[in-house]
């Protein structure tokens, strides 16, 4: 399945994000996270709606502190929009499909 919603880590996410030539979804949450659990299906939806134009991922910051630092997420959910390994948007908290909706049409 092409547009499932991909497991980012420490390890993979310079190759899979930065690297990446197009736009990437990064969902920064955590199981223990009710706003987090709230938001996953969106990033299905997403991950299904935008399958032509974007990559939608999860990164769980607990086991991953190297890149939760080095973005400074300090709140879950955090969404970051990155285009060409670079930071495009960020979204801190949770979010309704509308506004999810309105915050790529944005970028895209």
């Amino acid at each position: 399945m092409a547009n499932a919603v991909h497991e980012f880590t420490d390890s993979v996410f310079a190759a899979e994000v930065l690297q990446s030539s197009g736009t990437v979804l990064v969902d920064f949450w955590a199981p223990w996270c009710g706003p987090c659990r709230l938001i996953a299906p969106l990033m299905d939806w997403a991950a299904e709606t935008y399958a032509a134009t974007l990559t939608v991922g999860k990164l769980e910051v607990d086991g991953n502190p190297q890149t939760r630092d080095a973005y400074q997420v300090q709140g879950i959910p955090t969404l970051i929009l990155f285009r060409e390994g670079k930071e495009l948007a960020r979204h801190e908290g949770a979010i309704a499909q509308a506004q999810l909706k309105s915050f790529l049409d944005a970028h895209l």
